[in-house]
């Protein structure tokens, strides 16, 4: 098993770790895995800043703005949600390919 990077969040290194210990990933895998963990420490930044400002805030016009750390949320999510489909963790194998069964009469 490959230990989580140490850039990463004590929450990212976790997630890597429990990855990493319940599949058999392959080193392409390790970095697909690695790119999702930071996603995930992105997110947690983002949701701090929008915390400690605003969803919405006021341009000098007196028009209302969305934070911009709210952008950078929702693109590491998508980041994030593609880079763990890459991964296909969660998908089992296909059956026996064969014809459906017919139907009764």
């Amino acid at each position: 098993m490959t230990n989580a990077p140490k850039h990463l969040s004590k929450k990212a290194k976790d997630f890597f770790n429990k990855i990493a210990k319940e599949y058999d990933l392959e080193e392409h895998h390790l970095k697909i895995l690695t790119l999702a963990c930071e996603c995930l420490d992105r997110i947690e930044q983002a949701k701090r800043v929008i915390s400690k400002t605003a969803l919405i805030y006021r341009d000098r016009f007196d028009q209302p703005k969305i934070n911009p750390a709210a952008k950078i949320e929702l693109e590491n999510k998508i980041t994030f949600a593609r880079l763990m489909r890459e991964l296909c963790l969660d998908i089992e194998p296909p059956g026996d390919i064969g014809r459906p069964p017919g139907l009764g009469k």
